[in-house]
């Protein structure tokens, strides 16, 4: 199984560039993992947020297969633990996917086509990250639930 980790908007700050990097290095030990960067999509002064959603949408929906299993990473989606998300990664490895797709979308959410497309919405937390932070909680709690499948000693039981 292959994990795609598509992002709205590229990350400026350079310690979560670093943290990233950090855990996409370790990833590579576990799945293949492709982290693909959409371009924000620039409005100008008169910003449509209806109309931006719509371009990131159709910029996201380019990305994928009709085969790709689509995980949006929303605040409304479903929480789980680390040990909770590492039984689900599990679940999907087991269904015999082919590449799963997690998607942060830009600052005002995902647009209707995109929820339509998505098989499953998944929440890190009920609190509010910054687009640039969760990128790096992701990435650790992915590298974190192949750790817990493993029984390796990274994440303390």
């Amino acid at each position: 199984m292959k994990i795609t980790f598509i992002t709205v908007g590229k990350t400026d700050e350079q310690y979560v560039k670093e943290g990233i990097e950090k855990y996409l290095g370790r990833l590579k030990h576990y799945v293949t993992f492709e982290p693909i960067i959409i371009p924000d999509v620039k409005q100008g002064k008169k910003q449509d947020i209806n109309r931006q959603k719509e371009q990131e949408g159709k910029l996201i929906l380019d990305k994928l297969q009709k085969s790709d299993y689509l995980i949006l990473l929303d605040e409304n989606g479903r929480e789980f633990t680390s040990v909770g998300f590492s039984q689900n990664l599990q679940k999907k490895m087991n269904m015999g996917l082919s590449n799963l797709v997690f998607v942060v979308g830009g600052a005002f959410g995902f647009s209707d086509e995109v929820y339509k497309r998505a098989n499953e919405k998944m929440a890190l937390s009920q609190m509010t990250f910054s687009h640039q932070m969760v990128r790096l909680f992701f990435v650790e709690q992915v590298y974190r639930a192949f750790t817990i499948l493993r029984g390796e000693k990274y994440h303390h039981l």
